[in-house]
């Protein structure tokens, strides 16, 4: 059991730092010591029995974990997924073919659009699948599937712990489905589940690191304009939800752009006051991996000639990108489908401190509420 008696200045930090525990708790209820838990699937067997596509619905930060959660099950599954904003799914046409499994993420399972498009999704005659953090939600109750996180009450308006629960059960549901549909065998699962047991206890260790760099880089970053963020293929999702933190809690302007993207018009605004925040890790196990990180190295290399200013995220030991840029953070190594989870916590202490120095509340930002339940 992984727990910390600190006491916090902001709800936001405090969440930040019960992020082991919730994902310990979260990994609790899906596996045991023989694997995943057949009994916390049954519904979901179900739901994706016989389906050759998934559409996922969600909005902000939830959206943000299916774009990941794509990447899971295309990856992994061999299921193809289409990643659609809830407020826009309910208009879609329903004279082209459309995927016959619809799976919403939602952190209070009452979001005004998202179950709404709950809602359609079962007008439409869809399985449904439903991941909230709250078991007595309505969409829990609406879904013929519904798979909780464990992440507990969440105060502060930015997501935090709910976000990186959402990314794991969508990799743990994702490996679910790959073993069903016998794209991986159980074997090849277990393998995978010992290095994501591993996770709560990494980031345990690491908090405290990434919250000295994470503090002193904001001081130095917290007067900019506007920031670029940048990320590759699952990464570019990360990158979208490090912009939308800065824009919720700092409110600072932000984008987060596919790193090859950045040459096609974004690169304009790069300057002293607009700086580029790039994920730049590597699976050193991966050839797909490292044939991006090579790509995002020479990107950065052709930035820095260019006077940007650039914050890194990357793999620990990784010499060549803290090299090109003036500041890097690290992660532990780990494969490709598990480093978005560890990548988006120095994001979220980015955000935090950005808003501190900027005198902001954060924890209830301004025009926002915790639970969208009126469109």
């Amino acid at each position: 059991m992984i727990e910390t008696t600190r006491d916090f200045p902001h709800a936001m930090l405090r969440e930040i730092y019960e992020q082991p525990h919730a994902l310990e708790e979260t990994l609790d209820a899906f596996t045991d010591e023989t694997g995943l838990r057949d009994d916390s699937f049954v519904a979901a067997r179900h739901a994706l029995a016989g389906q050759h596509s998934m559409l996922i619905a969600a909005s902000g930060s939830s959206r943000h974990a299916g774009i990941v959660g794509r990447f899971f099950f295309e990856e992994l599954a061999g299921l193809p997924v289409d990643v659609e904003y809830a407020s826009e799914y309910i208009y879609r046409t329903t004279h082209t073919p459309s995927a016959r499994c619809v799976l919403v993420i939602s952190q209070s399972g009452e979001t005004a659009d998202t179950l709404e498009a709950l809602r359609e999704a079962g007008v439409r005659d869809a399985a449904t699948i439903a991941i909230t953090n709250h078991a007595s939600s309505t969409m829990a109750h609406l879904a013929h599937c519904s798979l909780t996180t464990r992440a507990g009450i969440e105060k502060a308006v930015p997501a935090t712990k709910s976000f990186t629960t959402q990314l794991l059960v969508l990799h743990l549901l994702a490996l679910f489905t790959a073993r069903t549909r016998g794209r991986l065998t159980t074997a090849a699962v277990n393998a995978r589940l010992l290095q994501m047991k591993a996770i709560p206890q990494l980031v345990s260790t690491w908090l405290p690191t990434w919250e000295l760099e994470l503090e002193r880089v904001a001081a130095t970053m917290a007067d900019a304009e506007s920031y670029l963020f940048l990320g590759r293929s699952i990464h570019f999702a990360i990158a979208r939800e490090g912009a939308l933190k800065l824009k919720e809690s700092a409110y600072v302007h932000a984008e987060g752009y596919p790193s090859g993207e950045l040459k096609h018009g974004p690169a304009a605004l790069l300057s002293k006051n607009v700086p580029l925040i790039a994920l730049a890790t590597k699976d050193a196990h991966s050839p797909d991996s490292l044939f991006r990180y090579e790509k995002t190295v020479n990107l950065l290399r052709d930035m820095q000639k260019q006077g940007a200013e650039i914050l890194a995220i990357a793999t620990e030991g990784d010499e060549i990108v803290s090299s090109i840029c003036q500041n890097t953070i690290f992660i532990p190594q780990c494969l490709e489908h598990i480093a978005p989870l560890f990548e988006v916590i120095p994001l979220q202490l980015l955000a935090y401190f950005t808003a501190i120095r900027r005198g902001i509340d954060v924890d209830r930002p301004r025009n926002l509420v915790k639970a969208v339940t009126i469109e």
